[in-house]
């Protein structure tokens, strides 16, 4: 098992857990909640490359930060070398990292030629990373796939590609893009890249609870650990996780523990969005956080009924303070 405190190039993480970047999930506010819980390293939302250049106010917005998130990874995607390079331009300023992403299996994504699309393409990567790196100063990352599809696995190919082109470090969610996210990721081809590369490599991919954050780092040899859907409403996965590394019992938060992060969560969303898109966007995020507790269903409907922001969090109280007296 590697060190607990990672280095991407002369960068060394607090942990070696991070944060992934996810499209409508990873804003500053939940970023700021996950930070708080240990993470070593948060990214933006994907940010499309096509749409910083053109100065879209949406996209300026996924920018958006604070200090106390530092360091900060921005992702970018996009299908153009030179588009990608000059979006890397425009955020050089704005954090030590940035990552390209190669991996995203979403067909939005996928027919613009972008995310895995580029997976069929390594000469393209190959163009994209000689482009940005000329430009870029920071740190350079890349998040991939395994492959297009099981008749394409590539990932060791574009592994070799990234680090002759001068990329950092390398994140891969072993799973092909034709495997979305079904079965089980093939953690297996962590460990390859690992072993054939001199850079780092993080692992992503079927990380839902404590034990098997351990037990990728144990048995992939991987530098950190990319925590994505398994921390949707349970931030306390991350700290659970390095509990576990520092050979301390797990935590468990309570109910009240879990209503304080839940409150802390919509007011920083207030301060972000404001009342009306923090109704919007946080009502998933409570769901999630009500996940498997009792008469979560009914709260559930509850929300999606609820239109007005001090009701939602009068809601939100009476429903993890009841649970706690039941």
């Amino acid at each position: 098992m590697q060190t607990l405190n990672p280095h991407i190039g002369s960068l060394q993480l607090s942990s070696p857990v991070i944060l992934a970047p996810m499209a409508g999930i990873t804003s500053l506010p939940y970023r700021r909640i996950m930070k708080s819980f240990g993470a070593g390293l948060v990214f933006t939302e994907m940010v499309s490359s096509n749409g910083l250049i053109r100065d879209g106010k949406k996209t300026q917005l996924l920018l958006k930060s604070c200090k106390e998130e530092f360091p900060l990874g921005i992702q970018l995607f996009g299908d153009d070398p030179q588009v990608i390079a000059e979006a890397s331009r425009m955020v050089s300023k704005l954090s030590p990292i940035l990552d390209i992403n190669m991996g995203c299996p979403v067909k939005k994504v996928v027919r613009s030629g972008a995310g895995s699309a580029l997976l069929q393409s390594p000469q393209k990567i190959s163009e994209i990373l000689k482009t940005v790196r000329k430009i870029y100063p920071g740190l350079l990352t890349i998040k991939i796939r395994s492959g297009w599809d099981d008749n394409s696995i590539n990932f060791l190919e574009i592994g070799h590609i990234a680090e002759a082109e001068g990329v950092d470090a390398i994140t891969i969610h072993p799973r092909p893009r034709s495997q979305g996210f079904s079965g089980k990721a093939r953690w297996q081809h962590i460990a390859q890249l690992k072993s054939s590369l001199n850079i780092p490599v993080f692992g992503s991919g079927d990380i839902v609870d404590p034990q098997d954050g351990l037990e990728m780092l144990n048995a992939t040899n991987c530098d950190a650990i990319m925590i994505g859907r398994g921390a949707y409403g349970n931030p306390w996965l991350i700290s659970q996780v390095l509990d576990l590394l520092a050979k301390k019992p797990i935590s468990q938060p309570t109910l009240e523990d879990k209503l304080q992060i839940v409150l802390r969560h919509m007011q920083l969303h207030r301060e972000q969005f404001g009342d009306k898109k923090t109704i919007l966007e946080m009502r998933k995020h409570l769901c999630w956080y009500a996940r498997g507790l009792e008469g979560a269903s009914h709260y559930r409907v509850a929300l999606q009924k609820t239109e007005q922001i001090d009701q939602v969090v009068d809601l939100t109280r009476a429903f993890f303070l009841q649970d706690q007296v039941a």
